[in-house]
């Protein structure tokens, strides 16, 4: 007796595919996925995941571009491609069928075209934005035309590697100040819904006073996506740095406020960063305060 048996795919059809190396969080990966979305479609090719990325990315995101079976991937002989954080014009003509983007790209340059299918492609699973609306209509409660305003403070390594090795600097108090009072100012009834890597430090430095500031992060790196969903659902961005509130910012695509210049004029970060590539025109940048660098290198002349 003969069994239906499910018709081989021909090898023709996978004689190409692009893939990109999973490095680094959540925010990377989301750079990583979307570049390589973009740059296999400029490019007429067809892109698959590693399966790292996808057991990341899908435990927040109903993914829909295919993935490579690990022992498939390991007997590819890839073409590395390395990119650096922006798009540039070579990258619109990547000969190779089996190409591997590696590097830590994070720049609306390269997909912003289709910045559409992007945010259907980081479409957020049902109950996660079940959970997330629940919680923003509590802490709405009975007020009217609330404006909810994502709040992502990045410190974590950043407190370190900013001032001993970029010589730059996190977000302050008063960047934080500066950025809610711009928001009070312009809406009737603004809610700050905070999230940090370091709830601590925004426990100490951000004034909940007025009620209007809800410090709603659990904090868990390993587990980031409770986090970035409050962000992502809610009507505005107010970031520091780092690629995790970029991500919330450009999903949630009202205004976003952003600490910019936060280095000093010499710092080797901008020969592998580029403000302009980073940052949408339209979104508002506050300047850091610098002084305490300059203050340091005072001290050490």
């Amino acid at each position: 007796m003969f069994r239906n048996r499910t018709p081989a795919v021909p090898y023709k059809i996978l004689t190409s595919m692009w893939t990109v190396d999973p490095l680094g969080r959540l925010g990377n990966l989301m750079g990583q996925f979307a570049t390589l979305y973009a740059l296999a479609k400029l490019n007429g090719q067809k892109a698959f995941l590693l399966p790292r990325m996808h057991n990341q990315l899908s435990k927040i995101f109903r993914l829909k571009m295919p993935v490579i079976h690990h022992e498939v991937a390991g007997r590819i002989r890839w073409k590395i491609k390395r990119l650096h954080d922006w798009m540039s014009p070579e990258y619109k003509n990547i000969k190779g069928d089996f190409i591997k983007l590696f590097g830590y790209p994070c720049s609306w340059t390269f997909y912003d075209h289709i910045k559409t299918e992007i945010i259907e492609e980081f479409a957020f699973h049902d109950f996660i934005r079940e959970e997330t609306n629940a919680y923003l209509d509590k802490i709405r409660g009975d007020l009217k035309n609330v404006t909810f305003v994502g709040v992502h403070v990045r410190r974590g390594d950043y407190v370190y590697t900013m001032p001993q090795i970029w010589n730059g600097v996190t977000a302050d108090k008063a960047y934080l100040q500066k950025a809610t009072d711009y928001f009070r100012d312009k809406y009737e009834n603004p809610l700050f819904v905070v999230v940090s890597n370091d709830m601590n430090w925004c426990k100490e430095n951000i004034d909940i006073s007025a009620g209007d500031v809800h410090l709603a992060g659990d904090g868990i790196e390993y587990a980031p996506g409770k986090d970035f969903a409050l962000l992502a659902h809610c009507n505005h961005t107010i970031m520091t740095i780092g690629t995790f509130g970029f991500w919330a910012g450009y999903l949630v695509g009202g205004e976003t406020i952003y600490l910019t210049n936060f280095t000093l004029p010499d710092s080797k970060f901008l020969t592998v960063f580029k403000y302009e590539a980073t940052y949408l025109p339209e979104w508002i940048g506050i300047p850091a305060d610098l002084s305490p660098l300059l203050t340091h290198q005072d001290k050490s002349n």
